[in-house]
């Protein structure tokens, strides 16, 4: 019975050169001869320490088990080793069942329990573990403030994190750097950037950490500029940036002198040694994207060590925002497919969107046997993404297949499918959809109200297009922009009336786009207007004089109405400026899945 302490320290020595070893050895020792070796409360707390350093799970159950067996159940430091053991292992009802039962609690313990929760995400118990503390009289340390604190954060719940930080005040805790980082995140998060600043001002000490919540939290809140610029007052004062900080500083949404900036934190990244990061590099492939540097962001993608699903999906999107790029795109996407790298639904909403720019039907029915594999619950923006595939492909049925078995929808769920049936000349559908979203209580958008007039505009539905533009205006509230105006105008126009639509230009408040003045030119082209249809134009060569396609609208309105001179001229005109037509094309899908460019000679 006595035998346990020497082979305990013998064990303890060995656990310092071989960790996980020995552990196991000392548990399986303890396990086969449990009769004769007891663990005192001493050496149960060194094992403890030692399988949550090296996360051995099984071998700190089998300790629990010798806590239980010894009748050590009671004691509080070994009860709170445990809770600190359970909540690493993410296992947060063991955590509170060993703490339910502990006859002493100390303010470590209920600290174990608050930080327990908060680290597991379990954001709501850890406030009320607080609470509870509060009540049965501790006061907390900075541990407990600090994981309270993320808990608001992460609530983005700035109320509770105000009375919190009013605790703090009150206490021996304000000026501890930890509990300050945690005020400061809290404040960043929640959109108080100017109490953060107040704070990070006020501290007599700042840490890497506090530098970094300060500029993730002007990055989160978008405010590239004052990010950049704590970046530079960081270096100065000698605290070198780490990974996280370079992270922060790249996902802030920059403006029209982007590429330069990410150019120069790129730089520093390699100064700093951590271009090896493949988190960062992800970032950079990222942040180029969004620059529209494609170029940059690809040859970085190429050279990565290790490609992951981010900054795949961050390359991929960017590809299909460019339309002649979707090729690159679908490239990208076999390429990490026959990786065999488990797909999020972002990447496969991406690669939708670029079946749904080329109308590739085919890949898009496998990317959406593929979400099905992966994600058998498709969440809305996957519905969304599909919806928006399958109407633009032309499939209106297999598009409202997927819109009906949507457990959830929102407005943009209602708007695509309603756009699909407005693009292939289904009106009265797109109509009698809008009824029922009204009727479900969804409030539509100005997208929606733009669909809808496309719709009434290509199905000749002028009166309903009228009384829609009302409701948009008076019920809802909208504001027309431009191109519902254009909508309008096209929709008068092509119903042949095209003094309303002329006047409609004339009267309204915003600025006439080139796509409402074409929209005349196209009509007056059709019904022979030739006093509009050169209004119109004049407008446009004003606007674009190198855009070929309103010179040959004008000559073709000049031609129609035997003005063959006038036609030549215009011609002429067109050949003065340069304006010289595109050739067109088209995409085609082959028999053997390859895509196929076609040019007309």
């Amino acid at each position: 019975m006595n035998s346990f302490p020497t082979k305990a320290a013998k064990a303890v020595n060995f656990l310092n050169q071989n960790l996980l070893r020995g552990i196991k050895s000392l548990c399986g020792e303890v396990q086969q001869d449990s009769k004769s070796v007891q663990l005192d409360s001493s050496s149960c707390m060194q094992i403890l320490q030692l399988c949550i350093d090296s996360k051995a799970k099984r071998e700190a159950l089998s300790v629990h088990g010798q806590i239980i067996k010894n009748g050590f159940s009671s004691n509080a430091h070994l009860g709170t080793k445990l809770i600190i053991f359970y909540a690493k292992s993410g296992d947060m009802m063991a955590a509170n069942k060993v703490f339910d039962e502990m006859s002493e609690r100390t303010v470590v313990s209920w600290t174990a329990m608050i930080s327990g929760y908060s680290q597991n995400g379990s954001f709501d118990n850890a406030l009320l573990v607080f609470s509870e503390m509060r009540r049965a009289g501790f006061k907390g340390n900075q541990f407990s403030y600090g994981s309270a604190l993320k808990a608001c954060t992460g609530l983005r719940c700035f109320k509770g994190g105000i009375q919190i930080q009013g605790c703090i005040e009150k206490g021996r805790f304000v000026g501890n750097l930890f509990v300050q980082s945690g005020l400061l995140d809290l404040h960043a998060k929640c959109g108080n950037m100017e109490d953060a600043c107040r704070l990070f001002r006020g501290m007599e000490e700042r840490d890497l950490v506090s530098w970094n919540v300060m500029i993730g939290g002007f990055a989160f809140q978008g405010f590239a500029s004052n990010a950049f610029r704590l970046l530079r007052e960081m270096i100065r004062e000698g605290k070198l940036p780490d990974c996280f900080t370079m992270g922060s500083v790249l996902r802030v949404p920059v403006g029209d002198d982007g590429l330069v900036k990410i150019g120069q934190v790129h730089g520093l990244i390699y100064r700093l040694g951590f271009e090896s990061y493949n988190v960062l590099e992800g970032s950079l492939v990222d942040a180029y994207s969004k620059c529209g540097s494609l170029q940059c962001a690809s040859k970085l993608y190429q050279n990565m060590s290790m490609k992951d699903i981010i900054s795949c999906t961050a390359l991929i999107s960017s590809f299909a925002r460019e339309d002649k790029r979707n090729r690159d795109a679908l490239d990208l996407f076999k390429e990490i497919n026959s990786m065999e790298v488990a797909m999020d639904d972002m990447m496969l909403c991406s690669v939708l969107n670029v079946c749904a720019n080329i109308a590739e039907l085919s890949l898009g029915r496998q990317v959406h046997a593929c979400s099905l594999k992966c994600h058998p619950a498709n969440d809305v923006a996957m519905g969304n993404a599909l919806i928006d595939m399958y109407a633009k492909c032309g499939e209106i049925k297999d598009a409202n297949k997927v819109f009906n078995e949507m457990d959830e929808r929102n407005v943009i769920s209602w708007t695509s499918l309603i756009a699909g049936y407005g693009k292939h000349g289904y009106g009265h559908e797109a109509i009698t959809l809008y009824e029922k979203m009204e009727h479900e209580g969804m409030k539509p958008n100005d997208v929606t109200f733009l669909t809808l007039l496309f719709a009434c505009s290509h199905t000749g539905l002028i009166k309903k297009g009228s009384e829609l533009f009302n409701s948009m205006v008076s019920k809802y509230a909208i504001l027309p922009r431009a191109e519902h105006l254009s909508c309008m105008v096209d929709l008068f126009a092509r119903g042949g009336q095209l003094e309303a639509a002329h006047n409609l230009i004339c009267e309204m408040n915003i600025k006439p786009t080139a796509s409402l003045w074409g929209a005349i030119l196209g009509a007056s082209n059709i019904y022979g207007n030739m006093y509009i249809g050169e209004e119109a134009a004049t407008h446009l060569f004003n606007m674009d004089p190198k855009k070929s396609v309103n010179y040959i609208a004008l000559a073709g309105l000049y031609a129609g109405s035997g003005a063959w001179e006038s036609a030549r001229e215009t011609r002429k005109l067109m050949d003065e400026r340069s304006a010289v037509k595109d050739p067109g094309y088209s995409l085609l899908s082959s028999t053997n899945k390859e895509m196929v460019l076609s040019k007309p000679s």
